[in-house]
């Protein structure tokens, strides 16, 4: 059995984050499962066809806000031979600081999900690679996986997140997301106008059924 257990940074950088992400190990990886404590307290358990890649912490900030959201993310990829990504999943726990106690998530996607009993909205697109905005959780995200050898090409992806609370200020996200390759397609092609956008729906249905079948989440754990 593969167990990751997630090493925090200096306590100075510890002082900024929120009660839901304390200096204790709140959360681990053991084989392909995300097993997390608290906020949500759930284990996440992922396809085998894809194989953890690492963690990442961090604190979001802005020149007017400060330091203002805090995320940890874990990344699980597949790739070919050319280090061409075929599939991942990023799972991703997030939250306001306490001092910012005005903000909130929000989403107005009117489709949902369940997963293990957890409501989800979800969302699906397509994306080609695209220089990434320092400091965002996608260049997070994505640095980690380059720095592993895995190299983006046009993906079709679908973003689940579930809002813990009526407060709506921490989440749990999971993004899923396969190359477009085997469709026959790139992203331009499927994407809204694109000479194959009557081709999309299908194909999105097909991809939601996927990511489903591929997360299975326990709640409650102890």
């Amino acid at each position: 059995m593969r167990i990751v257990w997630i090493v925090f940074a200096a306590s100075a950088f510890l002082g900024l984050w929120p009660s839901c992400y304390a200096a204790t190990p709140a959360r681990s990886v053991v084989d392909n499962t995300v097993v997390s404590s608290r906020d949500p307290a759930v284990k996440i358990k992922l396809t085998d066809s894809v194989h953890y890649v690492g963690t990442d912490r961090f604190v979001f900030t802005k020149p007017e806000l400060g330091a203002f959201d805090a995320a940890e993310l874990f990344a699980f990829a597949d790739a070919g031979k050319d280090g061409r990504i075929r599939k991942y999943i990023w799972v991703q726990f997030e939250g306001y600081l306490p001092g910012h106690p005005d903000l909130h998530f929000t989403y107005d996607s009117p489709k949902h999900v369940t997963i293990g009993g957890l409501d989800f909205y979800e969302d699906i697109g397509v994306v080609s690679p695209k220089p990434l905005k320092p400091g965002t959780d996608s260049a997070h995200f994505y640095k980690l996986l380059a720095s592993h050898g895995y190299e983006r090409g046009d993906l079709m992806w679908v973003r689940l997140v579930h809002l813990l609370d009526a407060t709506k200020r921490k989440e749990l996200m999971i993004i899923y997301a396969e190359s477009l390759v085997p469709t026959g397609y790139t992203a331009q092609q499927l994407d809204q106008g694109g000479s194959a956008y009557s081709k999309w729906a299908a194909i999105a249905a097909a991809l939601s059924r996927r990511a489903i079948e591929d997360i299975q989440i326990t709640q409650n754990i102890k």
